[in-house]
């Protein structure tokens, strides 16, 4: 086990430095971020001396070097923009992005897992073309499609509800809705297939011809099997708390993580980008981590197959 866990967390190390690489050289590539702050019309003297402010002017390799080695130190760079430690910006949004995706993952669990196993039950029943039809509407529709439908109806027409901004909880309830309603529709389809593909198994049919009643035989056989694969899609919208709202909190104008990563990105405020980038992958490593650990406890099997590697 212990094996397994030192393992798990060397893969998640080499992730987080992939994706650190990838978002360091990308950034590079796209866009002088001088120019673009500094302006095009800037003096050369004034371009030139921001470039070497902020080390620009240094060979790619060398930035990167000194990049990596700040992380290490737990220095995350600081704002172009400001000159605040991007750290600090990025954590004052943190809270916002959790005020709408904490609860918008409530209603993904309290509303996708319950509709898939009920569907699943009720195979090819009214309620189960129903649940299903939904569901397809649910995650075809992009969220941004979703939330301009929601302010079109509750905020423009019926006035129920603030179009945008941060104040009330009532701004919070079409960002939330909006997130909630494709991830319920995700898991519902994930939990009815994995159900289906449950209930179709041997022991199913054992544990019923063997007179079990059929509450016991899904309760105790049917639900924990098929929280295995349900479990992953759990998880990485587990993980993705932090960077799975940035349309949404574009369109409704929400202060969070995501609108301030489509803001540095269109600035390029590379510092600020990159901690956010590394936020994220660190939330889904983590999240992943835990996933595996979850499949040992939710599946006896692999617990024996990861005791039998250890020796």
């Amino acid at each position: 086990m212990l094996r397994f866990i030192a393992t798990r967390f060397a893969r998640a190390l080499v992730t987080i430095v992939m994706v650190v690489t990838f978002a360091f050289v990308v950034l590079r590539l796209s866009g002088d971020p001088a120019l673009l702050i500094m302006s095009v019309d800037a003096p050369p003297e004034a371009i030139a001396a921001f470039r070497q402010a902020w080390g620009l002017d240094e060979p790619l390799w060398q930035q990167y070097l000194k990049y990596f080695g700040a992380i290490v130190q737990g220095d995350l760079g600081r704002s172009m923009r400001d000159g605040r430690d991007a750290i600090v910006l990025v954590t004052e949004r943190i809270p916002a992005t959790l005020a709408l995706t904490l609860p918008a993952l409530a209603i993904k669990l309290g509303i996708g897992i319950p509709a898939g196993v009920y569907a699943a039950l009720h195979r090819n029943s009214l309620t189960d073309r129903l649940v299903m039809t939904t569901a397809v509407l649910g995650f075809t529709v992009p969220s941004f499609v979703l939330g301009l439908l929601l302010v079109l109806v509750f905020a423009v027409q019926l006035g129920w509800l603030p179009s945008g901004g941060q104040g009330t909880w009532r701004h919070a309830i079409l960002p939330v809705i909006t997130l909630g309603v494709g991830g319920a529709a995700v898991l519902a389809r994930f939990t009815r297939s994995a159900m289906l593909e449950v209930l179709g198994q041997p022991y199913i049919r054992t544990a019923s011809a063997k007179g079990v009643p059929w509450r016991l035989v899904v309760r105790g056989h049917a639900l924990p099997n098929a929280a295995i694969p349900t479990v992953t899609i759990v998880g990485f919208m587990v993980g993705s708390l932090i960077a799975g709202a940035v349309v949404v909190e574009s369109v409704f104008s929400w202060p969070g993580v995501g609108r301030l990563l489509v803001v540095a990105v269109a600035n390029r405020d590379l510092a600020v980008v990159q901690c956010i980038l590394l936020l994220v992958a660190a939330t889904m490593v983590t999240s992943n981590l835990v996933v595996d650990l979850l499949y040992g406890a939710l599946d006896p099997r692999l617990r024996q197959m990861r005791a039998g590697g250890a020796h």
